[in-house]
């Protein structure tokens, strides 16, 4: 969706703390002049799992660059990170990365993720940038059981001129998504994005309660929710992965939203969090203000990285 492009310079400024750690490991190991051999191999195994790129993904990248060293399609290790940028960007089919909209009804877009994770001020990003493509979008504040969470999400829409559905705060939050989709529907809204509770992987009742939102939802509005977006902090590295395994199991997320990317030095999660959960990374948060989201572009992403 062209509305979320940015620029690769931008991307690549937001990057710099990952592209810092990440040169600077390589860069150690694939000193030049030296050869190709198995202790090469481990200590760039070893550089990688260091940059959050997971012991499972990094292992089947480290066997790629045995084999293609064998079939001689590189010699020398200036070959080796040209030939993981080309590699590691296959792993997004360009599909993947398209926000899923309804046919002929209102897209309902669920979002869920634990607190402090950057959820309430992800969804505010994708509303601003959805609005201001022209798109009417309502918001729902279903995590009722932080009077803050409604509160917050209430600032961010009158900040940037959408509609919100809210209760008191300790409602039902099934009511309040009932009530939403009743209201999405009533106003012929493009959009509507639900906040969930911020809750932990390991509650089991809020994540029951996550479960009967989606299929309130489900029962409103035909095949909603169209998306499922769950809100990674990426400052997190590893942990975020046994974060999405939970959620997977109680919704089926079909997206990731990476949130504080601009402030970490473990953006290479990304690359972990396609290949062992194969769920695509669609959006990323880049800063503070409502305008810092891009959808992600692994092209740009990848070269951001390893620049």
């Amino acid at each position: 969706m062209g509305i979320f492009t940015k620029t690769a310079d931008f991307i690549k400024d937001r990057l710099g703390k990952t592209r810092e750690k990440i040169s600077s490991s390589l860069g150690s190991v694939l000193t030049l002049g030296r050869n190709i051999d198995e202790d090469l191999l481990d200590e760039l195994e070893q550089t990688l799992i260091q940059d959050d790129i997971g012991v499972e993904t990094t292992l089947k990248l480290i066997d790629d660059i045995r084999n293609a060293y064998r079939q001689k399609q590189i010699a020398k290790t200036d070959d080796i990170i040209p030939f993981l940028k080309e590699h590691i960007k296959g792993y997004w089919p360009h599909y993947d990365r398209q926000l899923k909209k309804a046919e002929n009804s209102v897209t309902v877009i669920l979002v869920a993720g634990v607190n402090g994770s950057g959820k309430t001020t992800s969804i505010a990003k994708l509303a601003q940038i959805l609005s201001s493509d022209g798109k009417k979008v309502i918001v729902a504040a279903c995590d009722t059981f932080r009077a803050a969470a409604v509160e917050q999400l209430s600032i961010w829409a009158e900040r940037i001129g959408v509609q919100i559905v809210k209760h008191k705060s300790g409602s039902d939050p099934a009511a309040v998504a009932y009530d939403a989709c009743e209201a999405a529907v009533a106003r012929n809204a493009d959009f509507l994005i639900l906040d969930t509770a911020g809750r932990l992987h390991t509650q089991k009742d809020l994540m029951r309660e996550l479960t009967k939102i989606r299929d309130v939802v489900k029962r409103k509005i035909d095949n909603a929710p169209h998306e499922v977006l769950l809100v990674l902090d990426s400052t997190t590295g590893q942990n975020a992965i046994m974060q999405a395994k939970m959620f997977t199991q109680a919704i089926d997320v079909s997206g990731i939203f990476l949130a504080k990317l601009d402030g970490t030095a473990k953006g290479g999660i990304v690359i972990a969090i396609k290949d062992q959960l194969d769920i695509p990374v669609k959006f990323v948060g880049l800063g503070e203000k409502p305008a810092d989201i891009a959808e992600f572009d692994p092209d740009i992403f990848v070269d951001a990285l390893f620049s």
